[in-house]
């Protein structure tokens, strides 16, 4: 095990009493099972099996047995001493056709997982819905038909009528900028779109979705509900006018375009111009932005890095994943990077975070996710030494604590990711876990960084 005695970078890194220390995942990243229990299709099943969709034709058909398993994991999760455990439900496991008839053997895994993971003394936060759209639904336009948000808020109310008496942290939608940008406009995930107008339409609509769920669970009684965003700060490679408004630009799309309506109840204007400009404007009907906007109870955050840009000619491989984008170019990072080609800027982070504050005064944040991808492997003594993730791991919760000094409000931090796993377009290339696991025999092994982690969380715990 990797020690942290010697690291001088954890001198003060102490949180508060009742802060929450988790690890996330993801339904289609991890169950496996697509077809038992009567499991419907979903995006990423039909986007998967497509050839050249993903690295080396890889699916989520099996991925890592978590369905069969789920004991198993959750007993490690108990062993590195979490406090709260960050997972979705598969909404075509509950509802196949994505409307209608309700499958009673998708519930009862949840119902199960949750069970367990009370015995264990861990919290669930469960995330309605991390982008594997049921099938039924996108063959009637996906996100791109209002209906989608309205049927959203149905399958809220059925996984609360299950879930409610003993899930009290709940969360709407992971990351909607990926399931809207990279699903319908770059076409890198599910269904794999590259049209603008579908683009703006499923951001908007996944906003209302989100807002329609909200009123479904405040009506229900949850009292701790909130969404979960990702951010990637935009730096110009330049001074130049140009290059100055590509990072506005982007930094529009990326992040003002899903918060500020979430936190203030309007698009930003100049991202609303941009796309009018761009021929794709937000489907916007009245009434829609008062339920996009509401009240939160916290915001949940993922960071992994941040982007330097600049106006150029882009490469024919690299599709924009931004609507009007398609003369901006992102630089490759200064090395180290990691196994995705992400730069490392833990104070990004901080300030990130800090300037979250001032976008969102008064609203508690929670870190959703953070975590790192390298090429980690079974040492010949039988661990997984992986001291890149451990490095990254310390900085990056250094500083959440350098940003909750200066007064910004984290509640959290929810490590990416548990188990290696499905990595989406990337297929089992790229591993996050704080847990190794071996794909051909489903073994799981700690890292060096989970040791780590659970270190961290043991004198949390000791006060």
């Amino acid at each position: 095990m990797t020690s942290t005695d010697d690291r001088p970078e954890l001198a003060g890194l102490t949180f508060p009493p009742g802060f929450v220390f988790g690890a996330a995942t993801a339904a289609y990243q991890i169950e496996g099972a697509v077809d038992a229990d009567g499991r419907g299709p979903s995006i990423w099943d039909t986007f998967s099996h497509t050839p050249g969709r993903t690295f080396q034709g890889d699916t989520g058909d099996v991925a890592v047995e978590h369905y069969t398993r789920y004991r198993e994991d959750v007993a490690l999760m108990a062993e590195l001493g979490l406090s709260a455990y960050r997972f979705s439900v598969s909404w075509p496991r509950v509802l196949p056709e994505g409307a209608g008839r309700v499958e009673p053997r998708g519930l009862a895994f949840y119902d199960r997982l949750v069970d367990e993971l009370l015995a264990n003394g861990i919290d669930p936060w469960l995330t309605l819905y991390h982008w594997d759209l049921p099938q039924a639904l996108q063959d009637r336009g996906g996100w791109t038909n209002r209906d989608t948000a309205s049927h959203f808020a149905d399958y809220a109310a059925v996984v609360h009528e299950a879930l409610g008496d003993r899930v009290r942290h709940w969360s709407t939608l992971n990351e909607p900028m990926c399931n809207s940008l990279l699903g319908y406009m770059s076409g890198d995930h599910a269904p794999g779109e590259r049209n603008p107008v579908s683009a703006a339409r499923a951001v908007h609509h996944l906003l209302l979705g989100h807002g329609l769920a909200a009123r479904v669970l405040r009506d229900r009684g949850v009292d701790h509900f909130g969404i979960t965003l990702n951010f990637t700060p935009m730096n110009p490679a330049t001074d130049r006018p140009e290059d100055v408004d590509a990072a506005r630009r982007l930094d529009g799309q990326q992040n003002r375009m899903f918060l500020e309506p979430v936190v203030s109840g309007a698009y930003p204007e100049d991202v609303v111009a941009d796309l009018a400009e761009a021929g794709a404007p937000l489907p916007v009907e009245d009434g829609d932005l008062e339920i996009i906007a509401a009240p939160l109870d916290w915001l949940g955050v993922n960071f992994y890095f941040e982007e330097t840009v600049r106006v150029g000619t882009r490469r024919p491989d690299r599709p924009t994943a931004f609507i009007g984008g398609e003369n901006i170019v992102e630089l490759d990072p200064p090395p180290p990077t990691t196994s995705m080609g992400w730069g490392v800027t833990p104070e990004t982070f901080t300030s990130l975070l800090l300037w979250l504050r001032d976008r969102a005064p008064g609203l508690p944040l929670v870190i959703t996710e953070n975590g790192s991808a390298w090429p980690d492997e079974v040492s010949p003594d039988g661990a997984v030494h992986d001291p890149e993730r451990v490095d990254y791991l310390l900085r990056h919760l250094a500083a959440v604590r350098e940003a909750m000094d200066s007064g910004v409000d984290v509640r959290g931090y929810f490590a990416w990711s548990l188990l290696d796993n499905f990595e989406w377009a990337r297929g089992y290339a790229q591993r996050f876990g704080i847990v190794h696991v071996d794909y051909e025999t489903q073994r799981r092994t700690v890292k060096d960084s989970g040791r780590v982690y659970a270190e961290i969380l043991r004198r949390h715990r000791a006060g």
